[in-house]
């Protein structure tokens, strides 16, 4: 598939049918803001629309050609009535807005594009970019997601597209991942071209809901093949942790996880007790808008605080669950040690149900013990 879409992809440019039908993969809001003179949400619905052309794009091409077995539904396509996320939902699911997820202990760990199934049963992605912004930490996101559907479809190299509004091809990024053979790097119309195509259509968007299709599929049914439980895949690699954190086991006692530890993005140690509170305020320090935590302070605006850390290069992070607001605060170290706030977690998505789940369990020492480990000044003078 990959080498034929290299071959032919240059010969399949968007055309206005596409571009309309496109439309009916966004809300009406999204649909106005298309065309609104204000940037950012323009951008923003632009990107949207840009990635629902392609799908309508894979809908012709599939049909055109065997190299594509199926076609995974997404958008307005997907299926209706999802299940919310909660703990322990693990697999392929969609979205309320019909993108595809797969979802362990009911976060998202990678969405997707683009699903679909070469002629050789392979299990194939693809990535859709309109901005250069989209490349930042692009490279270890391809990688995860390889990393998972290999494992879970067991497939030693995972196809992959990478579909771009504009050229990419001298971003280093890229030139990287172009070098494997298993990847496809295509350039189409940019966003102002196909707009051009449809202006005759404004301010009055048509589409027409497309026929029967034989090789529409549901991400749903494309099974897995091997067993998928991340809550038991990320405590294997928290026990291995403390293990070495605590020198009370070794490793070689520890079961062998080598083929699971790289699907695990992010370890949860656990919600602190309020000595181990106040060493993170007194001596690391929480800054949230500028402002200092003082540990006398803590207990009237937080209910928790959560220590974790990002893989694979274990970056530090704070969780201060608000008692303002239903959400929890999310605080990444900087150079000098401290923690500085960063974005909120919002109560509908399912890891913050994973982080209400957690109550506390840490004490003085081990904390003291995992901020030492991992905090910013300590790796960068090992």
């Amino acid at each position: 598939m990959i080498p034929w879409l290299n071959n032919n992809f240059k010969n399949f440019k968007p055309t206005a049918a596409n571009a309309l039908n496109a439309t009916r993969h966004m809300n009406r809001i999204e649909r106005k803001k298309l065309f609104s003179p204000d940037i950012e949400p323009m951008r923003t619905a632009e990107g949207r629309w840009f990635e629902a052309i392609i799908y309508e794009m894979f809908l012709e091409i599939s049909q055109k050609s065997d190299r594509i077995k199926y076609l995974a539904r997404k958008g307005a396509d997907a299926p209706k009535n999802q299940k919310l996320a909660q703990l322990g939902q693990n697999g392929i699911l969609y979205s309320k807005y019909g993108d595809i997820v797969i979802r362990g202990n009911g976060q998202d760990l990678a969405e997707f594009d683009l699903l679909l199934v070469t002629s050789n049963n392979e299990i194939g992605f693809a990535e859709v970019v309109t901005s250069p912004s989209d490349l930042k930490e692009f490279e270890q996101e391809v990688q995860y997601k390889k990393t998972l559907l290999g494992y879970l479809y067991d497939q030693k190299t995972v196809p992959f597209l990478l579909i771009s509004s504009f050229d990419i091809s001298n971003y280093s990024v890229v030139k990287r991942l172009a070098k494997a053979k298993e990847n496809a790097i295509i350039f189409t119309s940019s966003c102002e071209q196909i707009k051009k195509l449809v202006k005759h259509y404004r301010p009055r968007i048509l589409y027409t809901r497309p026929e029967k299709h034989n090789k529409l599929i549901s991400a749903t049914d494309l099974l897995f093949k091997k067993p998928f439980d991340y809550k038991r895949f990320h405590d294997q690699v928290k026990n291995q942790i403390f293990s070495r954190i605590t020198n009370k086991a070794q490793e070689h006692h520890l079961p062998s996880t080598k083929f699971t530890d790289p699907l695990v993005k992010k370890v949860l140690y656990g919600a602190l007790y309020p000595q181990a509170i106040k060493i993170l305020c007194d001596i690391y320090g929480l800054f949230v808008k500028g402002k200092r935590i003082e540990f006398s302070d803590f207990a009237q605006h937080y209910s928790k605080a959560i220590i974790a850390t990002d893989l694979p290069g274990y970056e530090l992070i704070i969780y201060l669950r608000s008692r303002q607001k239903k959400e929890y605060l999310k605080m990444v170290q900087l150079k000098d040690g401290h923690f500085k706030y960063e974005r909120p977690t919002p109560p509908k998505v399912g890891f913050f149900l994973w982080l209400e789940s957690i109550q506390p369990n840490l004490g003085v020492r081990i904390t003291s013990s995992i901020l030492e480990t991992f905090t910013v000044k300590n790796k960068n003078t090992k």
